[in-house]
């Protein structure tokens, strides 16, 4: 696997925010470069992992639209009990 490319990108925020960052650095004995790259990172990882939940809610909905396949909040939460006891149980069929 090649090594990812980095490239320098600029940007802009106020003295308060770059003061924080700073300051949270030192505590952290990193650098602010560091910490900048993590929290974007992090919420990168995060945004997309909402956007994939997003993605396949909507995927569940046009599926149920389609087809009416469901179960009743009984059924699921007898299944989840189930489960929340330690049994290895199968989840209900769906049906209309």
């Amino acid at each position: 696997m090649p090594a990812s490319t980095t490239r320098p990108v600029a940007i802009k925020i106020d003295e308060d925010i770059r003061m924080r960052v700073k300051r949270l650095a030192d505590a952290r004995q990193r650098t602010p470069h560091w910490l900048m790259r993590e929290a974007i990172t992090q919420y990168v990882e995060r945004e997309e992992k909402r956007e994939t939940f997003r993605q396949d809610t909507l995927k569940a909905w046009e599926a149920y639209r389609t087809t009416g396949l469901h179960l009743t909040g009984e059924e699921a939460d007898a299944w989840l009990a189930r489960l929340e006891q330690g049994n290895d149980a199968e989840p209900p069929e769906c049906h209309v």
